[in-house]
C-alpha cells in the first residue's frame, strides 16, 4: 500500500483505503457528475494515479464500485415506496417504474445508466448474479405474502428476471419520449403486471 498523501492520514489497510477512495468518489460524483475520472478522485484523496489503480482498474471500475456500495440506500428508498402494496402484479409494476423513477435520480447507481456512461457491458450486467441478487432483494423486500397468492420459489426466480430483463430494456431504449407516471405504469402492467398474473393462474 503506497504511504504518500491521503490527507496526511494513511489508511491502515487496503479495506480502510478502498473505503476512503469510495467516499472520495462520492464527494467527485456529487460535484462533476459523469465527469467524475479517476484522476479526479486521486486528487480528491492527495494521492497519485497509480494509487488508485492499485485498487481500481480505471474509471468504470470504481464508479461500478461506488455504485454497489451505495445499493443500499436505493434499497431503502425502494422499500419505503412499495411499503403497503400486498398485490403482486401492482407490486412489480410499482417497483420496476419506482427503480426506473429513482436511477433518473441516483447520483451513484443511476450515474453508470446514463447516456454517457452507458455500454454494452453495462447492459450486460442486468443480468449477472449481482443484479439478479439486488432484483431479488427488491422483490423480498415487497409486503407481498408470495406463498399464499400462488407464487412458489420457481415463480419468483421467473419473476425477479422478469423484473431484471424489463430494466434492462427500458434502460437500454427509454423511448422517446421517456415514459412516466401513470402512462409508465399502465404500459408495465401490460407487459410485466401481466406476466406476473400469468404466473399465478398457471398454478391453479
Amino acid at each position: 500500500m503506497r504511504t504518500h498523501g491521503w490527507g496526511g492520514r494513511v489508511p491502515v489497510n487496503d479495506e480502510e483505503a478502498v473505503a476512503r477512495i469510495l467516499a472520495a468518489t462520492r464527494l467527485t460524483i456529487d460535484r462533476r457528475g459523469a465527469a467524475t475520472s479517476l484522476a479526479d478522485v486521486a486528487r480528491e484523496l492527495g494521492v497519485t494515479r497509480q494509487t488508485v489503480y492499485r485498487y481500481f482498474g480505471g474509471t468504470d471500475e470504481l464508479l461500478a464500485a461506488t455504485a454497489v456500495d451505495a445499493v443500499e440506500g436505493l434499497l431503502e428508498r425502494m422499500t419505503a415506496r412499495l411499503r403497503g402494496i400486498y398485490e403482486p402484479d401492482t407490486a412489480i409494476v410499482e417497483g420496476i417504474a419506482g427503480v426506473l423513477e429513482e436511477l433518473v435520480t441516483d447520483n451513484y447507481v443511476g450515474l453508470l445508466l446514463r447516456a454517457d456512461r452507458l455500454s454494452i457491458p453495462v447492459v450486460g450486467e442486468f443480468t449477472s448474479d449481482l443484479a439478479r441478487q439486488f432484483a431479488g432483494s427488491v422483490v423480498g423486500r415487497f409486503d407481498v405474502d408470495w406463498a399464499s397468492a400462488g407464487y412458489g420459489a420457481d415463480e419468483l426466480d421467473i419473476i425477479t428476471e422478469i423484473v431484471l430483463r424489463t430494466l434492462q430494456s427500458m434502460v437500454l431504449d427509454p423511448g422517446a419520449p421517456p415514459r412516466s407516471g401513470p402512462e409508465l405504469r399502465t404500459f408495465l402492467d401490460s407487459w410485466a403486471g401481466a406476466a406476473v398474473r400469468e404466473l399465478s393462474r398457471n398454478r391453479r
